[in-house]
């Protein structure tokens, strides 16, 4: 039986370096801590200060130059590459900076493709993306494309598609960056809604200090360097 007061993420000096030599960068420099499920944290800083870098690791979309990251008790350092393949389509959802929507699928089929790629049964995943469209407020606009929508729907499609495969982890990349202050805040509200009431974890990075505020708590990083803020 798994240990439910386990925390669900724990990252122990994590740091990645580019370049060698005379040319290196500390992009992340030993950053440890750990979250548990239920909680939305914001990672705060300034450009470049490695928020991006941090969350590619955490996703097992980056290799750690040192340290190490474990997400619901896998250790994401001693996986295959078929493996960590694996645990990104099924543990882990991502919510890029600029939407990375298909811009040629519905927003319905968006969130299917999702679905097809973590092997979701064909009709559970036609249930779960009519439920998801109409949890955030979008299922009268399940046959539009991206094109067709605002910059506050399409954010909304990414986050449904993030959530498809009932992810543990859900890690966010500047999610208000193109939007205004008011939809900005629907959708880092929306987003805190969603990780609480499905139990999960979530990490957004941003450089918003009023969208940082909406997380349950705050981890601040400048320079490579984390720490709570």
């Amino acid at each position: 039986m798994s240990d439910v007061s386990a925390p669900a993420i724990v990252c122990h000096g994590l740091s990645k370096t580019y370049g060698r030599g005379n040319t290196a960068v500390d992009a992340v420099k030993a950053a440890t801590f750990s979250a548990q499920a239920g909680e939305f944290l914001a990672v705060v800083g300034p450009s470049g200060s490695g928020k991006t870098t941090l969350l590619a690791m955490l996703g097992g979309l980056l290799t750690p130059t040192a340290g190490d990251v474990a997400v619901g008790g896998l250790e994401l350092a001693s996986m295959p590459s078929s493996r960590l393949a694996r645990f990104r389509r099924e543990r882990v959802g991502f919510v890029f900076q600029g939407y990375n929507l298909l811009p040629y699928l519905t927003a319905r089929k968006n969130l299917l493709a999702m679905a097809a790629i973590g092997r979701l049964d064909r009709r559970d995943a036609a249930r779960r993306a009519d439920r998801l469209l109409d949890e955030l407020g979008l299922a009268d606009r399940c046959g539009a494309y991206p094109a067709e929508m605002s910059g506050g729907e399409r954010q909304r499609i990414a986050i449904g598609r993030a959530l498809m495969n009932d992810p543990d982890l859900i890690l966010v990349d500047e999610p208000t960056a193109n939007l205004d202050s008011v939809r900005g805040r629907q959708v880092v509200e929306m987003l805190v809604s969603e990780v609480q009431q499905r139990h999960k974890t979530a990490l957004m990075v941003t450089h918003d200090m009023r969208m940082a505020g909406y997380a349950g708590r705050r981890l601040s990083i400048d320079d490579g360097v984390l720490s709570e803020a």
